[in-house]
């Protein structure tokens, strides 16, 4: 049986995944940065990942807002370049927003993913369009909050079940990135390249969606 809400458990089991999932795609993500960033992003990515997963059997499972909040701290001090203020912001500001929580439902998971969105947006000044990882993060929260008016296909009480709900916000995660290819970067180091930035997939918006679809399958084992 899916679960309704998400455990402490289910977290650290996210991550996990996660950083398998970005160590078997770090060269993906480091062609698409070397086309326009300073091609680290794949690398600096699998090794912050891998330093949060080497945390994860110390942590406590119980308090799911001081898991997030140590992977986002343990991001911002092994990934390099801008990935790891931008990561480590997302999970530190959606633990804050997390504080305390045993389990997190769609509704709260949303909301925790929103102040993660949030905070990535002041720290990097980006906004929707800029061909950033906020391409990919902001379609997927907005799946998950259309989910939660969603009717049920059994007639349920209305909403999609979580496992749903996370299949299409990791499929909008997708789209999101993909529809970065045409656009002129705005913001970091892609953005000095003006109009010959255009033409080429932005790799945090990969990676971002590469998180969300570890998230979706996490779930839907």
């Amino acid at each position: 049986m899916h679960p309704h809400t998400l455990s402490g458990e289910h977290i650290a089991a996210w991550i996990e995944s996660a950083a398998e999932v970005l160590e078997r795609e770090k060269m993906l993500l480091t062609e698409l940065d070397a086309a326009i960033g300073d091609s680290d992003h794949g690398i600096n990515m699998a090794r912050g990942f891998a330093a949060v997963r080497a945390r994860l059997g110390g942590l406590d499972r119980g308090d799911i807002g001081a898991l997030l909040r140590e992977v986002g701290m343990t991001l911002l001090s092994t990934v390099g370049g801008a990935s790891g203020p931008l990561y480590g912001t997302l999970f530190r500001d959606a633990g804050q927003k997390a504080a305390g929580a045993a389990a997190l439902d769609l509704a709260a998971l949303a909301g925790c993913l929103e102040a993660g969105l949030d905070g990535v947006k002041r720290r990097g000044k980006a906004s929707p369009g800029d061909k950033t990882m906020v391409d990919a993060l902001g379609p997927a929260i907005d799946a998950l909050k259309a989910a939660l008016s969603a009717p049920e296909p059994a007639g349920g009480p209305g909403g999609a079940s979580l496992r749903d709900a996370l299949g299409r916000a990791a499929e909008a995660a997708r789209a999101g990135a993909e529809a970065t290819v045409p656009l002129v970067a705005r913001k970091g180091r892609a953005s000095y390249l003006g109009e010959r930035s255009a033409g080429h997939q932005d790799p945090g918006a990969t990676s971002c969606w590469l998180l969300l679809r570890s998230l979706a399958a996490t779930v839907g084992a």
